[in-house]
């Protein structure tokens, strides 16, 4: 995998959010987010493949929306075990398998069937070849199948510059501890707090509602953001033109202004499941 020699612990960051931060508000808000944005009430009989499950949780939010069938893997050895501690807690569930693989590592693609839900939320932007994971990741569709991704958006929204953040995700990761909790500080009061410290209750309650989009945790995702490399940003129209042009897929979903671009796409003139 490119990019390897330098690596953040994506897997011990999401490992220490459920730890402290995972509750049944959270898994709700979860369950609600993807089955709003795919358009459906449930995904029952439907087979949720989760690339690079992360924390697990919208793994576990497949599994209590119904699917028949889940995959989770991650290249990440903690987020294979947090994941596995969710499904652990759920009862051990015989439709859900969690298993370490990378979405680049064609040998393991080729154990995993096709699936109903592809889905792979703010990943493929970290393996150090997007292009070839999203490539790879389409080749897991079938002719009926949704996917839901999200990329790190290389558009108007992003400031400072993408090419700024790239610089500063090396800089946090060859830092030591002290050096990364100045990073995230110097974060935090520049961005959050816009240098005003009159701005410190309106930061509280977003800390406090953080959670109401997907069910995360501010603090983790700010080191998340901070730490996330390898990294590459997507432009919107390079997403759906690479999507269209290698796949023959039609977008029919859109949510922009975030960090994250959602895309949901299907295969061209076929019906939506």
């Amino acid at each position: 995998m490119k990019s390897e020699e330098m690596r953040f612990e994506f897997g011990k960051n999401w490992e220490k959010f459920i730890k402290k931060h995972y509750n049944e508000e959270r898994l709700q808000t979860s369950h609600r987010h993807i089955l709003q944005f795919l358009g459906l009430s449930s995904l029952k009989e439907k087979y949720f493949l989760d690339i690079g499950c992360g924390s697990g949780l919208h793994s576990l939010a497949a599994y209590k929306a119904g699917a028949k069938k889940i995959v989770s893997f991650d290249y990440d050895h903690n987020s294979v075990k947090i994941t596995n501690y969710l499904r652990e807690i759920s009862g051990n569930p015989t439709n859900w398998h969690v298993m370490k693989g990378s979405i680049l590592d064609k040998a393991f693609l080729n154990q995993l069937e096709p699936a109903d839900i592809v889905y792979s939320w703010g990943v493929l932007h970290h393996t150090g070849d997007m292009w070839t994971a999203i490539q790879n990741t389409i080749e897991l569709m079938l002719p009926t199948s949704l996917l839901y991704i999200a990329l790190y958006d290389y558009g108007v929204q992003v400031n400072p510059t993408p090419e700024f953040w790239l610089d500063v995700k090396q800089r946090y990761n060859k830092l030591n501890w002290l050096g990364k909790r100045k990073i995230e500080l110097w974060y935090i009061w520049r961005f959050s707090l816009g240098k005003n410290l009159l701005a410190l209750p309106a930061l509280m309650k977003r800390v406090l509602n953080h959670g109401d989009s997907r069910g995360m945790a501010f603090y983790t995702d700010v080191k998340d953001w901070l730490g996330g490399w390898p990294m590459e940003f997507a432009k919107v129209e390079d997403v759906k033109r690479f999507c269209q042009e290698k796949a023959g897929l039609e977008i029919i979903k859109l949510k922009t202004g975030e960090a994250n671009a959602e895309y949901l796409f299907r295969k061209e003139k076929m019906s939506s499941c």
